[in-house]
């Protein structure tokens, strides 16, 4: 019994530490970007994506990280089940949206030209 529950510590820990390094070698990478400004921005820049695509390597090794690229990896399934619409559709409703604007915005107009001259009656304000 006790050596199940020390064994769910080090992998508890072990999870710890590799996400503690992931981050880690992240903000290195972009420290380094940084601390190496005489050098040429190419050459930076490759560095800041090795550094992140190692801190994803080592982030992908734990179990958060395996279920995140999981979950992304379902997303972009998902994505491509979408049935998007055409350009026809798409112009067709925009210009709906933009006339029921236009329409509201009248309408709005209107009804605070009616308070504004209530208002001014009520208040012998008006002419």
């Amino acid at each position: 019994m006790s050596h199940k529950a020390d064994n769910s510590t080090s992998t508890s820990l072990l999870e710890t530490l590799k996400l503690f390094m992931a981050v880690a070698i992240l903000i290195a990478s972009f420290i380094g970007y940084y601390y190496y400004a005489d050098a040429h921005a190419v050459i930076r820049v490759l560095g800041v994506l090795a550094g992140v695509a190692v801190s994803a390597f080592v982030f992908y090794q734990t179990e958060k990280g395996s279920a995140w690229f999981q979950y992304v990896s379902h997303a972009k399934k998902e994505v491509k089940q979408v049935i998007w619409p055409t350009r026809p559709e798409t112009v067709q409703m925009t210009l709906i949206v933009f006339v029921v604007v236009i329409i509201m915005s009248i309408f709005l107009w209107l009804v605070d030209m009616f308070f504004l001259w209530a208002v001014q009656l009520l208040t012998g304000q008006g002419g």
